[in-house]
């Protein structure tokens, strides 16, 4: 990972053509960056976004308050599309894991991989559902992605290939289908608008005008949605 100064960053150049820098939701310093910036002219740009980074940072750290450290025992609280649903252990079951009677229900033997067998479900689910949301969306906006797929992105909810397919991390799942949808709607106005220029958000704005409401609710609770 590059450092410049006290900022570890990481870095992607592409054949953008501004250079953008991000608080990914992990608190890491991410640096998009056109493929013929050298690395002393991205460095130029992150000395003068110096005060920008650590007020974000800031920011974060504030944030993350929200964080919920959660624990594999019944009667624990898992989020699934905005809802919190206690966790009952079971002696058998059909499947490793499932949301059944208003509880997700895990089998005793998986246990020692229980949030494994979480990113498998809201995977599966993310594969069931975004599609549809994607094809809702793309029809009012005129666009057609080449694909979709639900993966563990990291530190992204979701991101936009340079193929035009889209990826959404499995935690999306876990947030209000209100959210989803907003995360859905950011990046199908990736595939026409790369970077957040005005003309992107503009897009965003009319397809969602109460989109800041959902970017807000995103940023306050973004890190509880964790296994």
């Amino acid at each position: 990972m590059p450092r410049y100064k006290d900022i570890d960053y990481n870095l992607k150049q592409s054949s953008r053509k501004t250079m953008s820098i991000y608080i990914e939701p992990d608190g890491s310093v991410s640096v998009l960056a056109p493929k013929r910036l050298s690395k002393e002219e991205i460095e130029k740009v992150i000395e003068r976004k110096r005060y920008w980074i650590y007020s974000k940072l800031t920011e974060w750290q504030e944030l993350n308050r929200s964080r919920i450290e959660r624990d594999f025992v019944g009667g624990q609280g898992f989020p699934y599309l905005g809802r919190s649903y206690r966790l009952k252990i079971v002696d058998d079951q059909d499947v490793p894991l499932k949301l059944y009677q208003g509880y997700f229900c895990l089998r005793k033997a998986e246990l020692a991989q229980a949030e494994n067998e979480f990113a498998k479900f809201h995977r599966e689910k993310g594969l069931e559902k975004i599609p549809g949301r994607v094809n809702y969306y793309k029809q009012i906006m005129g666009i057609k992605p080449n694909g979709i797929r639900v993966m563990d992105l990291k530190t992204h909810w979701a991101s936009c290939s340079d193929n035009g397919t889209l990826n959404f991390h499995w935690k999306c799942m876990m947030t209000p289908l209100t959210i989803l949808d907003y995360i859905v709607v950011h990046e199908l106005a990736h595939l026409l608008h790369p970077t957040h220029n005005q003309n992107f958000w503009n897009l965003v704005d009319k397809i969602l005008p109460d989109y800041m409401e959902r970017v807000k609710w995103l940023r306050e609770n973004g890190a509880g949605m964790e296994v």
